[in-house]
């Protein structure tokens, strides 16, 4: 994306204009999107965006504009609508806001990627989502298959009255099939692989060189037949296994979204909801088990939410939020971190150049334990193991939750038995994750992409990860 020096007039403008804070951000968004299904080329779209945002603080309040047309009358006419913005909100504010400290940087960063994924040629692409169909169907009773593929590169430009200039060029990639038999609204079986979700990385192309798509795709499908005459899911209290698929939406949704700190001081509050872990647990509440810490590392290779800088200049490095159990810190931007004393974790971050950057789940990462999944399930009488999540649902304090998967199988006396469908299990956030006594090693350890986070008014939709391994959990709430 070239750059020119239409950021200096944006902020000389904003300046000028009174505001003792600005920052520019530029972007150019390259989308490209492909599926098969059922034997025929379902979606191949391409699109393309770009703009600019300006963000001041004036008067000690926010003030936010953006526009697709970048030239500059544009600039100094949007500029002008963010200070009256702030001008407007600071009438009613209770107090003048305050920005942590961050240094000053002048850098940049493009994504590390082996095959570019917008120089492959459109049919080779649409070959390789039509063979990934055609392995899927090893039954006759297989009536519904799909694959698909996406592949996002965002040229972002950042620069800040105090000096930072900041190029980012990133490149995100997602993939995944799924396969299923409908026989009636009622009687259908899924299966789908690697997740529903599929899987995404950043990186390129070379996404669809890491699955096993041979093996594994005949192996679903033959699970989605299965699925038709498997068992109900136990109605009980019982020990419970999550593949580490549905650990990352664990994750995500009772760890991810309880921490940021937007969220905690009630700025969700109209639609989202809060968070039961208060500033004042801080340092203090047991949140999981002895065995569990998690960080916030963005810095980490090839997660979905790995970048450099975020929206605000913040530089990315890995921020430990539960360690050993106990809550330590929180999912931050600037203006929340200054609240409570700290830096920010440079979690915000922005749905392109015409949403305002807001608190957004980084790479949160659960570090590996020392146990395999074999032994966690001889260490198992009476007890479910749960892949491939489906469905969840949590309350508006992050506390209460129930959460599914497509496929579950017993644990009896040490050994998997038979398969279960519609397994689902529920409970409290910190009951749950205090109960876990077994966290998978490193040789299971996967970094999970979210491409479809949603949060915010307006909405804005955002791309997150969760690495992490299968765990066990004592006495759970199944079925």
């Amino acid at each position: 994306m070239p750059m020119n020096d239409l950021h200096t007039l944006a902020l000389d403008e904003a300046k000028r204009l009174g505001a003792t804070y600005a920052d520019y951000r530029q972007e150019d968004i390259t989308e490209q999107s492909l599926s098969v299904s059922d034997g025929s080329p379902e979606l191949l779209n391409k699109s393309y965006s770009t703009g600019f945002a300006i963000r001041v603080i004036a008067d000690g309040a926010w003030g936010f504009a953006a526009d697709s047309i970048v030239n500059e009358d544009s600039i100094k006419k949007t500029v002008a609508t963010a200070v009256e913005i702030a001008r407007a909100s600071a009438k009613i504010n209770k107090s003048a806001l305050e920005l942590a400290d961050r240094p000053v940087y002048e850098d940049s960063y493009t994504t590390p990627f082996e095959k570019d994924p917008f120089a492959i040629p459109l049919s080779e692409k649409i070959e390789f989502l039509s063979e990934l169909e055609r392995m899927m169907r090893i039954d006759s009773q297989i009536n519904s298959t799909s694959a698909f593929m996406t592949f996002i590169r965002t040229q972002k430009f950042y620069a800040s009255l105090d000096g930072s200039r900041i190029s980012q060029d990133i490149y995100q990639a997602g993939c995944g099939a799924s396969c299923g038999v409908i026989k009636s609204h009622r009687d259908r079986s899924e299966r789908s692989f690697p997740t529903p979700n599929g899987q995404w990385i950043t990186g390129g192309y070379e996404i669809m060189d890491v699955f096993d798509f041979k093996n594994e795709l005949p192996r679903i499908a033959q699970e989605a037949v299965q699925l038709l005459s498997a068992k109900d899911c136990p109605q009980k209290e019982m020990d419970l296994i999550l593949g580490g698929d549905l650990v990352s939406l664990q994750i995500h949704e009772s760890v991810g979204h309880p921490l940021e700190l937007d969220r905690v001081f009630g700025y969700e509050r109209n639609f989202s909801g809060v968070s039961f872990a208060t500033t004042d647990k801080l340092d203090s509440l047991k949140y999981a088990s002895d065995i569990m810490t998690f960080v916030a590392d963005s810095t980490y290779p090839g997660g979905l939410a790995t970048y450099a800088y975020d929206d605000e200049g913040v530089k990315t490095e890995r921020d430990v939020l539960i360690d050993k159990g106990i809550l330590v810190n929180y999912l931050s931007d600037r203006e929340t971190a200054y609240r409570i004393g700290k830096k920010s974790t440079a979690c915000a971050r922005a749905e392109g150049w015409m949403n305002t950057p807001i608190v957004r789940i980084p790479n949160i990462l659960l570090l590996p334990g020392e146990s395999t999944l074999d032994e966690m399930i001889s260490g198992v009488d009476d007890g479910i193991y749960v892949i491939a999540p489906n469905s969840w649902s949590i309350d508006d304090n992050r506390e209460g939750f129930t959460l599914g998967g497509e496929v579950g199988w017993e644990i009896k006396n040490g050994k998997l038995g038979e398969m279960v469908k519609s397994p689902r299990y529920s409970g409290n956030t910190v009951d749950f994750w205090n109960s876990c006594d077994a966290v998978g090693n490193s040789d299971s350890w996967v970094l999970w992409g979210t491409p479809n986070c949603g949060k915010g008014q307006p909405g804005q939709n955002m791309r997150t990860a969760q690495g992490c391994s299968p765990c066990r959990f004592r006495k759970v709430k199944v079925g």
